[in-house]
């Protein structure tokens, strides 16, 4: 979480707020009149396989997850709001942080008991002042703060964290068989020249691998970043991570713009 969100002060603050500001400072930067830009995001959490959307808190309902047959999958009924400046999208995201599940455990005192996805839509429109028809390009940015993996002797989690623990454990174990099954059939990819491998991706078994289906396995450029811990306490832990990430190494992802 911190990684991804850090804190207010300008020089604590994480990938997907500098990711924002960067983003306006290149659109105010543009001098091209024929050029013109919108800018829509969205705040959810995924918590206990329900997805919950921060941007709107009279929207307190489990909403559904479901697929387009181009699109790929997308949250059912989900807030998308228009921003035009940094500090729009600043105080949004102040205001969906505020609606997260958080909790304290013995190894966090404001523990994560949910994943987030803050997604951004950059619409890029281009005018052509000759023939005065118009293009568009849609661009879509999913930033994901991924919640920890949990032991249970270890937090000391009982009853509902210990419930909210084992979901964010199966969201993950999915994570990590799709990642195993995407890197399997990029080796089978590259084997056979290009031809897709016929490994099974379990997309579905978890809302957070079917809701990032697209940007796992998809038409997408992929990050992923690994936060490790050199305390021995944490050696299962940050050797588990460390096999996702070198995993992640060996998927292939093709972005056609």
């Amino acid at each position: 979480s911190y990684t991804m969100m850090g804190k207010l002060d300008e020089g604590d603050r994480g990938i997907i707020p500098r990711t924002c500001e960067e983003m306006f400072e290149k659109i105010e930067s543009n001098n091209d009149e024929s050029l013109h830009y919108s800018v829509e995001v969205s705040y959810m959490e995924i918590y206990c396989e329900r997805v919950k959307d921060l941007l709107n808190p009279m929207n307190k309902g489990n909403l559904r997850v479901r697929e387009h047959p181009v699109l790929g999958p997308y949250v059912e009924g989900l807030s998308k709001l228009a921003v035009t400046s940094f500090a729009e999208i600043n105080a949004l995201m102040d205001e969906g942080n505020k609606a997260r599940t958080v909790a304290s455990t013995n190894m966090n005192a404001v523990s994560s008991r949910s994943h987030a996805v803050f997604t951004i839509v950059l619409t890029q429109k281009k005018d052509d002042l000759i023939t005065g028809l118009a293009s568009e390009k849609v661009s879509k940015v999913s930033l994901v703060d991924l919640a920890g993996s949990e032991r249970a002797k270890d937090t000391g989690a009982e009853g509902k964290r210990l419930q909210e623990g084992a979901n964010i454990n199966k969201s993950l174990t999915t994570l990590g068989k799709v990642i195993h099954a995407l890197a399997e059939r990029s080796a089978a990819a590259a084997k056979k020249k290009g031809k897709k491998g016929g490994e099974f991706v379990p997309y579905r078994d978890s809302v957070l691998t079917w809701i990032l289906k697209e940007n796992l396995g998809g038409n997408s450029k992929t990050t992923m970043i690994a936060a490790l811990s050199p305390a021995d306490i944490n050696f299962e832990e940050t050797l588990s991570t460390l096999r996702y990430a070198d995993q992640a190494k060996q998927i292939v992802c093709a972005a056609i713009v």
